[in-house]
């Protein structure tokens, strides 16, 4: 049962996250945050996992606190869900198109967290949406996930396009990592464990 829920309450946000990385990409996602719903959205659809995510923040001052911890949740509960690796991949990547846009996404459960990023955003919105947001997502992911993740823009001029497709290209990867390898039944690395 590939499967978990993590809340989170801080004087800034209220928050729970669902996760069933043996889903069909079943998607509920409500942050409060409309472009950013969308982009979880295509973490579920893409992934292939289940993901009903539930969030109350301080959006008066803006969407940074929320969207912060909806990945710091996140995180905790694909790390949760995963349990201790055994039989899954391991790896993943993923170099994804979308409209002028092209994105490559590459990422290792390996419990030790990492982010390089490399995804420049021309636009300092979309619509409302900050655009800064979009790394501050993904650098709670990894470091709440044990993830080390490697993300790059390699060509895009759209901001919308641009962030769309490294959303998708994470999923990706992330739906080939977290698979069961029909080949293997334990946990993928010489040192008998992937929590440290």
């Amino acid at each position: 049962m590939r499967k978990a829920t993590v809340s989170r309450k801080t004087n800034e946000t209220e928050l729970s996250v669902s996760i069933d990385l043996d889903g069909t990409g079943r998607h509920r996602n409500a942050t409060g945050v409309g472009f950013f719903d969308h982009m979880l959205d295509q973490i579920a659809r893409h992934a292939m996992i289940d993901l009903e995510i539930s969030a109350t923040g301080d959006l008066h001052i803006d969407d940074h606190h929320t969207v912060e911890d909806v990945g710091i949740a996140f995180g905790r509960a694909l790390q949760k869900a995963l349990g201790d690796k055994a039989g899954i991949r391991r790896y993943g990547s993923c170099l994804l198109a979308m409209d002028e846009a092209l994105v490559r996404a590459a990422l290792d459960l390996s419990g030790r967290p990492f982010l390089v990023w490399k995804v420049d955003l021309p636009a300092p919105k979309i619509g409302t949406f900050d655009t800064e947001l979009v790394r501050e997502f993904f650098t709670a992911v990894a470091m709440n996930g044990g993830i080390t993740l490697n993300l790059a823009r390699l060509g895009g001029e759209n901001s919308h396009h641009i962030a769309e497709a490294t959303f998708k290209a994470f999923a990706r990867a992330l739906r080939e990592a977290v698979e069961p390898d029909p080949r293997s039944t334990g946990i993928p690395s010489t040192k008998g464990t992937l929590s440290e």
